[in-house]
């Protein structure tokens, strides 16, 4: 039985969603944030670095969403959710499998501890915080926000899905950066084609019983 070790308001969200689009048979082992945001001890005894996701199947520990979701596709997808080898589909799939959390995700999560910041701090330093933060907003962070933005708006001109014509696992690996992103970012809601594919995404009926089933969550607010 694979087990997924489900932190709340995390990554694993898009593992359950993976698991119900395959209509896999699993378990939900819970766990909540500490009031820090970090992840609980127990799942050290899961996983050395005691993050999510992380799934057990049998005498398997994975880690890592891409990795999770590539596992689940090679030992039980049967071809689905995945193109096929040496097509123009699995060179996008692979990209974007990867640009999920190597390009997008870092930038967003700057952002994320950047508007933080001033919160964090003495009170007496709190104005030094705010012209950092907004230095970095200004300079950095939202022209390059902005540019991935419309990068993913001009790809999705082109396909609905971001592999090609049909939905795979890169919009299951896709998912968490742009909900993220929806939710802080003002930019994202003036574009119609990432907007669609968000409301494309959230009528599919297996990420409604993966939401039901994992819990309503917050992402970076």
């Amino acid at each position: 039985m694979i087990v997924v070790h489900h932190l709340n308001n995390s990554r694993s969200q898009r593992i359950l969603w993976m698991l119900e689009e395959l209509g896999l048979a699993y378990e939900i082992k819970p766990y909540q944030r500490k009031p820090s945001m970090q992840a609980p001890d127990e799942l050290r005894a899961v996983h050395p670095l005691g993050k999510s996701p992380v799934i057990t199947d049998g005498d398997k520990t994975i880690a890592e969403s891409g990795a999770i979701i590539e596992y689940l596709s090679e030992a039980y997808g049967g071809g689905r959710l995945t193109p096929a080898a040496g097509t123009p589909e699995k060179l996008r799939y692979t990209y974007f499998m990867h640009y999920a959390e190597g390009s997008l995700m870092p930038l967003l999560f700057m952002k994320l501890v950047f508007g933080r910041l001033p919160t964090r701090v003495p009170f007496f330093m709190r104005p030094v915080a705010r012209a950092i933060s907004s230095g970095a907003d200004k300079t950095l962070l939202n022209p390059q926000i902005g540019n991935h933005f419309f990068f993913l708006e001009g790809e999705l001109a082109k396909r609905d899905w971001f592999a090609g014509d049909s939905f795979t696992a890169a919009d299951i690996q896709m998912s968490f950066p742009l909900e993220a992103a929806s939710a802080r970012s003002p930019v994202i809601k003036q574009m119609p084609r990432l907007n669609a594919w968000l409301d494309r995404i959230h009528a599919r009926p297996a990420y409604k019983r993966a939401l039901e089933k994992g819990g309503a969550y917050e992402l970076m607010k």
